[in-house]
């Protein structure tokens, strides 16, 4: 890669890593404030779903905050076993939160098209980490390091959501409206961008290379 390159893949990297971190610390408001005062459009799972809803909004923040330390290269280089065992988390993260989330998906009032898409991203999310999981138990790393890409984009969902939620609301779109496009537009185009990656990139070229 060259030096420009390099640079513009750290920048993005990192702007990707603080980002993730930020909202799944930010995600974690609930436990201080309460799912109805800071998450009010699912809290209708409070009653009678409580236990999904609290295993995928407590769990998947650890997915999102794991994510950007498995694509270290110095962390992996220097620690391999803290690398796998950091690995293993983001794994079980995956498994309850994306479990909890294709549960959830089913009860969302927010009509049959957005439980479609949530629901495939769970699916997909959890469907993409195991084929990572997989290889890694192969030691076939590179193809584990493409599917864990691939696992990643979906998980920078939670981050993607976000923008496009506190977008649509300083538009003034209707919630109602906006959401159930949100539910497809959070992963879709993440998962889009990244198979691009993977089919244009460089045999040689390492995206994570960045966070060395």
């Amino acid at each position: 890669m060259s030096m420009v390159s390099r640079f513009a893949a750290s920048v993005a990297f990192w702007t990707a890593a603080v980002s993730a971190v930020l909202v799944a610390v930010a995600s974690l408001r609930f436990l201080a404030l309460g799912v109805s005062a800071s998450m009010d459009f699912v809290a209708h799972n409070l009653d009678g779903n409580a236990l999904m809803l609290y295993a995928h909004i407590g769990v998947a923040p650890i997915a999102l905050a794991l994510m950007p330390f498995q694509f270290m290269t110095r962390l992996r280089a220097r620690r391999p076993k803290l690398h796998r065992w950091l690995g293993r988390g983001y794994v079980a993260a995956v498994l309850v939160s994306g479990l909890a989330g294709l549960q959830l998906a089913f009860h969302t009032t927010a009509g049959i098209f957005a439980a479609t898409g949530f629901a495939l991203l769970a699916v997909l999310w959890m469907i993409t980490t195991g084929i990572a999981l997989v290889f890694a138990l192969q030691r076939n790393i590179p193809r584990h390091r493409a599917w864990m890409l691939r696992s990643a984009a979906l998980t920078f969902a939670a981050v993607t959501l976000r923008v496009y939620l506190g977008s649509s609301m300083a538009a003034g779109l209707d919630f109602q409206t906006a959401y159930p496009l949100i539910a497809w537009l959070c992963w879709l185009p993440n998962a889009v961008f990244m198979e691009v990656y993977l089919l244009v990139r460089p045999k040689s070229s390492r995206l994570v290379s960045a966070a060395a």
